[in-house]
């Protein structure tokens, strides 16, 4: 189930009376009648099929629904300040006051604004929002005289998103995601947890941890849905950066590649060298690199943990690079070409644990215990995990430690 974004007004108007305890001093607080304050409580109630308030002789107080929605909305609301008040520090913008910019901008234009910056173009963005082209045009332009500064500059290929339009999308989307966890909450604590768990999974986790915790997690937790999202390390770090995925489960990266993420690790298994059987290197009892550089082998891209193993294992013996070399990451291709040739490739152990099982593929005798690699989760360091999310996260936790045990 997928919760509807509410309008940004009428969080305002939830928050006024969550804070105020009272539907008329948040009237005169807010500077809407109380009709549409009344009005506004009860879209919200309705759109998240609960009751938010207990109406009291002494006044307005929240329920255990309300109390979470209103930590998700006062986080949500302060990630939209906060990107408001970086944009206007620009000296241009000083006559605008946060406080009444932030008042007067609607979910309709944020969302435009998210779609036109992901997509680089208006059509596009229109289709994705299921609105008319000359609709997202209006809002978003009715957002840029509202910051008084442009959101998109055209170029050859299209359109190009400002600093300031990047820097509010990416709130943008960091406020809905707080906006979803509250939703979760709700339903979690009314015995119907329909939630979405966006998990960015790196090749190694895939294999591993990740299956083994997702089948445990599942007998739990049944109706919760788990959304595995793969690619490329820097795609998946921009995704949990914006609050698209929640957390990422894989190798880290030292130093910590951005400010806003902590990581934790969770397992150091080592790399080893895996052929098909009976390769020709099986027959020798030591393996030397210069062995290794007369092969072919399939490996990762540049720049990933493993490539940079794969070179530091050559350059260290003072040996050259092997020059036939598959770029991939994709472990059926890797498995297929090892099984078809003689390459090699360097790769956890753990990855390819059934072949090696069956006797498709073997280990070459060549220590690696130095090349172990710290695998682990990467997060968001403000994001606050539903208590949903934190089981997985503990039984995430859990796999990990029966790995580092050796217990399959």
């Amino acid at each position: 189930m997928e919760m509807q974004i509410p309008n940004l007004r009428h969080l305002r108007v939830f928050i006024a009376v969550t804070e105020l305890k009272s539907i008329t001093k948040a009237s005169d607080n807010i500077f809407l009648s109380q009709p549409a304050i009344t009005q506004a409580i009860a879209k919200l109630e309705k759109s998240l099929d609960t009751i938010l308030f207990e109406r009291h002789s002494d006044g307005m107080y929240p329920t255990p629904s309300g109390e979470i929605w209103y930590k998700r909305v006062a986080r949500a609301l302060d990630y939209l300040q906060d990107a408001t008040n970086d944009i206007l520090r620009d000296p241009s913008n000083r006559e605008i006051q946060p406080k009444n910019l932030l008042a007067q901008i609607s979910t309709t234009q944020l969302k435009a604004l998210v779609a036109v910056c992901e997509a680089r173009n208006f059509s596009i963005a229109s289709r994705q929002l299921g609105v008319s082209q000359s609709s997202v045009h209006r809002a978003a332009r009715d957002l840029e005289k509202l910051l008084g500064i442009a959101l998109f500059e055209k170029n050859s290929l299209g359109i190009d998103a400002t600093r300031a339009a990047k820097l509010l999308s990416r709130a943008t989307k960091l406020a809905f995601a707080e906006l979803r966890q509250g939703f979760y909450e709700i339903n979690a604590i009314q015995f119907r947890d329909v939630s979405t768990i966006a998990v960015g999974s790196m090749p190694l986790a895939r294999t591993t941890i990740l299956p083994k915790s997702i089948l445990r997690f599942s007998e739990r937790h049944p109706d919760v849905n788990i959304k595995v999202i793969e690619g490329p390390y820097p795609d998946l770090l921009q995704h949990l950066r914006q609050g698209d995925v929640d957390l990422i489960l894989g190798a880290l990266r030292y130093p910590t590649p951005a400010d806003d993420v902590i990581q934790e690790e969770l397992w150091s298994p080592p790399l080893a060298i895996v052929c098909r059987a009976n390769h020709p290197l099986l027959s020798q009892t030591e393996v030397s690199a210069s062995d290794l550089n007369q092969y072919a082998w399939v490996v990762p891209a540049e720049g990933t943990p493993t490539r940079q193993a794969f070179e530091s294992l050559f350059q260290d013996a003072g040996a050259t690079l092997p020059s036939r070399i598959v770029e991939s990451s994709s472990q059926i291709l890797i498995r297929e070409v090892l099984l078809e040739s003689d390459r090699l490739t360097l790769i956890s152990a753990n990855q390819v644990e059934r072949e090696i099982n069956i006797g498709l593929l073997h280990i070459l005798p060549f220590p690696l215990e130095h090349t172990r690699r710290p695998i682990g989760l990467c997060m968001r360091k403000n994001w606050l995990p539903t208590l949903t999310q934190s089981h997985f996260l503990s039984m995430l936790r859990e796999v990990s430690e029966q790995f580092r045990q050796k217990i399959y």
